[in-house]
């Protein structure tokens, strides 16, 4: 019977079925549509290429070129009104629960497809299956798990169409902005939702992705885990895939008296983990010694303005600027370090190569005339930063 289907398994068979048929369309949107696509962190054999295509035509009706440029387009423009789904701007509840709607507003916008979807895929399968027919291959789907499948293969379909929408337009852009904890200070509101990532295929550590945009491995920490990489590097073994980039790896030449362009270049590759470091090394101690020397309202004034001084996510209103120009008023110590973390972003957005090895000399310089210690030892760690070869 039809009802039956071909295949007659227990409940736990159809939820171990739904389970894999599911993960495979995490993996080929975070393997193909994200870091291959999208961020060029890798290259795939055309054997894996055509066939992450095939499953994501199949199972979710997405077009290459309108989900990489509404990617594209959210890095860009991430946190602000231009940003296709920001929950910091439309709120957390518009995105995940409507994330698939905003997703669809954006790609409605011929400008942000010819803008950002350059160099995706546009062979004959592309212009004549996949963009011409999208929902073809979600009506074959459906017809193959009834087959399969009978009456639960209606079930197991229902969750196939909705695993994509919720996991990745409604978590991962809704909640992966706005709640979950942060290795590197970038200047939009990303979190790492999990150190293990392999219910949304390593999409979990999205500040590590955030941080290192083109990188084709999204775990930056030794206990956090990227099922996604895993997949990579077996492609890779199997040669059916070549990883071009990957996050920096970093050592501290302890001894290096010198401001060199391997400084500068790992200065300026690794510097949102440079922020995190600056605030945990020098912000942090400073705010520390201030308040056990402070009393009162000024204790508790130093206690609100450290995350204000450290996170480079947070916008200020008037009330939390007012907040954090009495305490640098209060705080010689604290006012210098605040106004060398400025300096020292300076540097980077420098376009200019030369004077950016300038400013971070100079930074270094100054740093260690301040007599603060802690702005001297971070000094003496910027000149030994060095970047790893991997």
């Amino acid at each position: 019977m039809l009802l039956e289907g071909q295949l007659n398994l227990s409940l736990w068979g159809y939820v171990g079925v739904t389970l894999v048929l599911t993960h495979i369309t995490i993996a080929s949107v975070t393997i193909f549509l994200h870091r291959c696509q999208a961020h060029n962190a890798l290259i795939l054999h055309p054997i894996m290429s055509h066939f992450f295509r095939l499953w994501l035509w199949l199972t979710t009706g997405m077009v290459t070129k309108e989900w990489v440029a509404v990617h594209r387009k959210h890095h860009a423009k991430c946190e602000s009104t231009d940003d296709p789904h920001s929950p910091q701007i439309t709120g957390i509840w518009s995105v995940l629960l409507g994330g698939v709607g905003l997703y669809r507003a954006a790609v409605r916008d011929s400008d942000i497809l010819t803008h950002y979807g350059k160099g995706t895929p546009d062979d004959w399968l592309e212009q004549h299956v996949y963009s011409r027919f999208r929902y073809l291959g979600v009506v074959l789907t459906v017809i193959v798990d009834v087959l399969l499948f009978g009456a639960a293969g209606l079930i197991i379909f229902a969750v196939q169409m909705v695993w994509i929408p919720f996991w990745a337009a409604g978590v991962i852009n809704g909640l992966g902005h706005f709640w979950g904890y942060r290795n590197c200070e970038t200047t939009d509101a990303s979190r790492n939702l999990s150190p293990i990532g392999v219910l949304i295929g390593g999409e979990e550590l999205h500040n590590n992705h955030h941080a290192y945009a083109q990188s084709a491995k999204l775990s930056i920490k030794p206990w956090e885990f990227d099922i996604g990489w895993f997949y990579i590097k077996t492609l890779s073994l199997l040669g059916l895939a070549r990883v071009r980039r990957v996050a920096p790896k970093v050592r501290i030449a302890r001894d290096k008296q010198v401001v060199d362009l391997e400084t500068l270049r790992a200065v300026v590759r690794d510097r949102y983990h440079i922020l995190t470091l600056y605030g945990r090394k020098v912000i942090r101690p400073v705010v520390r010694a201030e308040r056990r020397a402070g009393r009162g309202d000024g204790r508790t004034l130093l206690r609100r303005v450290r995350k204000l001084m450290t996170r480079e996510d947070l916008t200020l209103d008037a009330g939390a600027r007012a907040m954090l120009d009495n305490a640098l008023r209060s705080s010689q110590a604290l006012g210098t370090v605040y106004q060398f973390k400025a300096q020292l972003k300076a540097v980077w957005s420098h376009s200019d190569g030369a004077k950016r090895m300038e400013r971070l000399k100079i930074w270094c310089v100054e740093a260690e005339r301040s007599g603060i210690q802690a702005l001297q030892d971070f000094a003496a760690l910027l000149r030994g930063y060095t970047l790893q070869a991997v």
